[in-house]
């Protein structure tokens, strides 16, 4: 089993900035796929980012958002930059094991980020 518990999230003025924290505990995430996604009202959980032996970037992030691991402590980050109004949403640390043995995944419990314009 894997708890994921995301951090960081919060209020900011558009064109700031936010880090968001991801910690890892239970069994050791180092050969999981670690991602961020997120989810506005009335809309579907959207991918960002994701971190394996490589990065992915959704369009509407790149270049903006970047994703990254810190395996020896059980760490994922998504550092947020230049971020607009319509980035406000909960945001989701996942842990995708379907290159693991397990063939599991695990979501945290969502940090709010709001972008005022």
């Amino acid at each position: 089993q894997v708890q994921l518990v995301e951090s960081g999230g919060g209020l900011v003025q558009a064109g700031g900035s936010l880090r968001l924290s991801c910690a890892a505990s239970g069994r050791t995430v180092s050969s999981y796929t670690m991602g961020w996604f997120r989810q506005a009202p009335g809309k579907e959980r959207e991918f960002l980012a994701s971190v394996s032996a490589h990065t992915l970037y959704a369009d509407s992030v790149k270049g903006r958002f970047t994703i990254s691991r810190d395996n020896a402590n059980g760490m994922v980050y998504l550092q947020m930059n230049s971020l607009k109004p319509e980035d406000t949403a909960v945001y989701y640390c996942n842990a995708d094991g379907k290159y693991t043995q397990y063939k599991d995944a695990y979501w945290g419990q969502g940090t709010q980020v709001t972008v005022s314009s």
